[in-house]
């Protein structure tokens, strides 16, 4: 059986999010998921396996980000706490 419109879309659809993802300095699953419109699942479906079969070096390089991203998230989980309890004890 061959590919369906359907299957193009969501390739393409990989694709672009791949691209988009490698280009942006900063991206993260969560934030390209806002910035396009879908949810953080079909982003990260797109990009941590459908991605893989499609084009293998983008995928390559999506997948050094995302462990990277993910070695920084506690960092980041970290830094978002202290501004919230700086922002309560600047607001008493």
């Amino acid at each position: 059986m061959g590919r369906t419109n359907h299957h193009v879309v969501i390739e393409q659809r990989a694709l672009r999010l791949g691209e988009k993802f490698i280009l942006c300095k900063g991206a993260t699953v969560r934030s390209l998921a806002e910035d396009e419109n879908f949810s953080k699942s079909t982003v990260h479906k797109d990009l941590a396996e459908r991605l893989k079969d499609i084009d293998l070096d983008l995928y390559g390089k999506v997948r050094a980000k995302l462990d990277a991203n993910k070695e920084e998230k506690h960092l980041r989980g970290g830094e978002a706490t202290k501004q919230k309890y700086l922002s309560l004890k600047q607001s008493r």
